[in-house]
């Protein structure tokens, strides 16, 4: 039997080396077989043999990527690999805006908006729609406005029947789900969601919620050991929607109620609701991509907040949050001892509303508990505008709106706080974080990567290097970046170097 050489590249398993190698074998057992050409059939088997060799080799390869986090690409893989290591990947979140109702005239009787009542926009087609999270009252003559806060959300219900089996799991229609809104209830009351069942005991009524890749909820209820188990009939009471797409709503554009308002005599009553502010920011599920950075990143931080980068990484989990630096006394000597001031940035820049800044402090305080005589504060991010002045000259046929266009996106992405697929981008950061390897107190923007930046476009011919050629936040050097801000771009201002005048 033929022996394959010491040296044989175990590397080489597409088609061609594959039939090389066999072809090359072929002498060793058939001296005789000399025809290579095509139609002879033992040629053909060859051929054969080399595409199901190359074809296996294929899916070996896959598996083996499949089974790393670093290079796994199928979503119900990664969400797989995650679980091992007990990170939950984030869902979808919904929209969120304070409406303000306000009732025509004093009622005669009681008048009450529930839980779920939908107001919606004006569109005719596929309106934006918001649900309440509160319920809103009049009392008998009473008049004036109320507030409360909707969703971008739609309510489902569902029930199942349980089987007394150990490790039930039930699996939702409604898709996609929205995170920590499942509501179970039976016939002995309600149940609590958990992340897992390591804590939970014989007669404790925890349920576990099992998103797949298709945004799909499975409620999954204990063993009777470790979760108790259900008896009886199951209701669910979840929501669905939330995502980027078509959540956010300008301030003033919600101003329909679904329905007829009424007392609680039947008496019809007009309600007109409006939006002084936009809806908040949704945001849609966590691509493959942050959940390959996330998933490591949370096991150096586990269930608490200890270190610096505890702060950093808890802070991060929190829906809405793209960057996080936490600064105590040792990196910046304003900030008190005993003191943390956590500086966050919301995803897609600007500032962080104030219910994310709790939602942040909840996580690094009670979710993931701080020591209790340390003293924590989430502030806003302190942006330093950067503000360039260049000189360009354009190719030959550029219109200067083209090229002015074309620069700003460039300038656009290589400031932007994350890329395409919702990753942190290297470049920019805190001051704290872009400090170089000697240790200096402050970070710095490069003077020569804005240059590159500039000069790399296609409608540039050249920039003027020399002198003012180009400027930022008006000087010809590296901009120096303090340990708490964030740089962000400014205003941009191009001078065309044929004409003298500025690219508008």
């Amino acid at each position: 039997m033929p022996i394959l050489p010491k040296n044989a590249d175990y590397t080489d398993k597409d088609f061609d080396a594959i039939r090389a190698r066999l072809r090359n074998m072929i002498p060793t057992v058939f001296p005789t077989w000399t025809d290579e050409d095509t139609a002879n059939f033992g040629n053909l088997l060859v051929e054969l043999y080399a595409w199901s060799a190359d074809v296996l080799g294929k899916y070996q390869d896959n598996q083996a990527m499949e089974a790393f986090i670093a290079t796994v690409t199928q979503r119900r893989n990664i969400i797989a690999l995650a679980k091992l290591t007990g990170f939950r990947p984030r869902g979808q979140t919904a929209s969120t805006v304070d409406l303000t109702l306000t009732i025509s005239a004093p009622p005669t009787g009681t008048v009450t908006l529930p839980v779920g009542t939908v107001a919606r926009t004006e569109q005719i087609v596929d309106p934006a729609k918001f649900q309440f999270l509160g319920s809103v009252e009049w009392l008998p003559g009473s008049g004036g406005s109320r507030t409360v806060t909707a969703e971008n959300s739609e309510p489902r219900s569902e029930t199942f029947t349980s089987s007394l089996r150990a490790n039930q799991d039930f699996r939702l229609n409604g898709t996609p789900f929205l995170d920590a809104s499942a509501i179970i209830s039976d016939a002995s009351g309600l149940w609590t969601e958990v992340q897992d069942f390591l804590s939970s005991t014989a007669s404790s009524r925890d349920f576990v919620v099992l998103v797949d890749q298709d945004n799909r909820a499975t409620i999954r209820f204990g063993n009777g050991v470790n979760g108790q188990i259900p008896n009886g009939t199951i209701t669910v009471v979840y929501k669905v929607g939330g995502g980027i797409r078509g959540s956010r709503v300008e301030a003033g554009t919600i101003r329909k109620l679904e329905g007829v308002a009424t007392d609680s005599f039947g008496n019809p009553v007009t309600i007109t609701v409006s939006n002084t502010n936009a809806s908040s920011l949704a945001l849609d599920r966590q691509t493959t991509e942050q959940i390959r950075v996330m998933a490591p990143m949370q096991n150096r931080a586990l269930t608490r907040s200890v270190s610096r980068e505890d702060f950093e990484i808890h802070a991060l989990e929190v829906a809405g949050v793209s960057r996080a630096l936490m600064l105590t006394a040792d990196q910046d000597d304003i900030v008190p001892e005993n003191t943390g001031y956590l500086f966050i940035v919301p995803v897609g820049g600007g500032y962080p509303t104030t219910l994310l800044r709790e939602q942040v402090l909840e996580a690094v305080t009670v979710t993931y508990p701080s020591t209790l005589t340390f003293r924590v504060e989430v502030l806003d991010v302190i942006y330093l505008d950067v503000n360039i002045t260049a000189k360009v000259w354009l190719r030959a046929g550029v219109t200067p709106s083209t090229a002015r266009a074309s620069i700003l996106a460039a300038l656009a992405v290589a400031f932007a706080i994350e890329d395409q697929n919702g990753i942190a981008t290297d470049g920019i950061d805190f001051g704290y974080n872009l400090r170089d390897a000697n240790g200096d107190p402050a970070g710095s923007i490069a003077w020569s990567d804005v240059f590159n930046v500039i000069r790399d476009d296609s409608n540039v011919r050249k920039i003027d290097a020399g002198g003012d050629g180009l400027l930022i936040n008006g000087a010809r050097a590296d901009l120096t970046i303090a340990v708490r801000e964030f740089p962000r771009l400014g205003t941009v201002t191009l001078i065309n170097g044929d004409t003298g005048l500025e690219l508008v």
